[in-house]
């Protein structure tokens, strides 16, 4: 019987593998060399690995790949994609090419502003704590000053503290909702050490102020923290071309392609069934992205998906029209990336990837991310409206099998000659193998 574990943060990393394998891997008895194999053989590197999180055992790899030849803002970029599904950087890569030949694709930042919120109960009289944050709202932007002072250096910082009452939703619920511009940082650290510092003055000030009966002097800090909902801080990315350009089929018609495509991302505008997975190929792109620059892809994921429900139903984060004869596909979406601070000082792939970048700022990073989505959706859609998305996907998928099932180098030569003429499914890929073998 397995029984709970004590002290295990303070084992060493070889104890934690062997009371593992122990008690939860003894039907594996490879584990321990499995999960040592993949142990950096640079003990500086690996050290650095264990850091980063707690109970570190092993390091958990996956592809990291480059799409080429995406043409942004006239400038072209080899995007770097950390990810796992085999048809993404090829997608992406295949829709690169593809808007290359039609002008690249465009990208601007909107708008840069990150939310915090102190959130707070307060029982008393509404009139005295709107009397009462007027008059400490320079304590509160004092006490911050040393915080925020290198960042105000950079032409960040706060931007606007606002009161905001909440009481119609919750009894007693407000928040000081406070909007920060965190130039190349993600800043979700700057931004929490703000809150906890208006969250100290909130505290202190309503038990010394005289006109608050004691009941308002208990004004209770609930807590305080960044929104990953970041609406305000916003990316587009498009692309266009006139509509006679627009497909690469002979058999097929731009105008024809162009009016499937519409009508594919119009079904998925309305229809939150389809929205969630053509959402997900576009996150496809973009986690990729995130993941390889040491950004956080939960919380990119969080407030993107906030922002595709922002009217009360979830949709489509794409748009698609044609206009004057001109084709045009885009997408807005919050994004909220940096380039400073965290992973990206630290792990040496992010660095790399960032170096290949060409060392963006965050807002350039933004803008890279956001075209690398559009052009995965773009891709996605394309082949659903055309091919299908299941010939290419299986193409990819099929060294997948073939590795699953320790196919030899040869072996694999003959399967991938024999599937360029038949279609690729799973039972039939082990089937031809059986057969190759005898």
């Amino acid at each position: 019987m397995i029984k709970p574990v004590n002290g295990f943060s303070k084992l060493s990393k070889q104890q934690k593998i062997d009371w593992l394998a122990e008690n939860y891997l003894s039907n594996t008895p490879e584990a321990v060399t499995i999960l040592q194999n993949y142990w950096n053989t640079d003990e500086s590197l690996q050290k650095l690995h264990d850091e980063f999180i707690e109970n570190t055992i092993s390091n958990y790899y996956l592809p990291f790949g480059i799409a080429p030849n995406f043409k942004i803002n006239d400038r072209l970029y080899a995007i770097p994609m950390a990810i796992e599904e085999s048809s993404v950087v090829a997608a992406a890569s295949k829709a690169a090419k593809f808007w290359g030949e039609r002008g690249g694709f465009k990208a601007e930042v909107l708008n840069m502003t990150k939310i915090g919120q102190v959130h707070f109960m307060f029982k008393g009289r509404k009139e005295n704590l709107h009397r009462f944050f007027e008059e400490n709202r320079q304590k509160l932007n004092d006490a911050v000053a040393p915080i925020t002072r290198n960042m105000e250096k950079r032409g960040g910082g706060i931007l606007d503290l606002d009161l905001i009452d909440k009481t119609s939703d919750l009894q007693n619920y407000y928040q000081l909702f406070v909007k920060f511009d965190t130039r190349d940082s993600m800043g979700a650290n700057f931004i929490n050490s703000c809150l906890e510092k208006f969250a100290e003055v909130l505290r202190n000030q309503a038990r010394a102020t005289d006109y608050f009966s004691e009941e308002e002097k208990q004004l209770e800090i609930v807590m305080s923290i960044l929104s990953n909902y970041v609406p305000e801080c916003i990316v587009r990315a498009e692309v266009s071309c006139p509509v006679d350009q627009l497909s690469d089929n002979p058999e097929i018609q731009g105008k024809d392609f162009a009016e499937k495509f519409i009508q594919a991302i119009r079904i998925a505008e309305i229809e939150p069934y389809r929205a969630v997975t053509h959402n997900k190929g576009i996150m496809n792109g973009i986690d990729a992205v995130v993941l390889a620059t040491g950004n956080d892809f939960r919380a990119v994921e969080a407030g993107i998906h906030a922002h595709a429900s922002r009217n009360g139903k979830y949709t489509s984060l794409t748009h698609a029209k044609v206009e004057n004869g001109i084709f045009h596909f885009w997408m807005e979406i919050p994004l909220a990336l940096g380039t400073v601070g965290g992973l990206t000082s630290l792990h040496p792939l992010v660095k790399l990837a960032l170096n290949m970048l060409q060392d963006p700022s965050a807002e350039e990073l933004m803008k890279i991310t956001a075209v690398a989505g559009l052009a995965q959706n773009f891709a996605a859609v394309k082949s659903l409206t055309t091919t299908g998305i299941q010939q290419g996907h299986m193409k990819m998928h099929l060294m997948n099998i073939l590795n699953q099932q320790k196919a030899t180098e040869d072996e694999k030569q003959q399967m991938i000659t024999y599937f360029t003429k038949n279609t690729i499914t799973h039972s039939g890929v082990i089937e031809q193998l059986e057969r190759i073998r005898g």
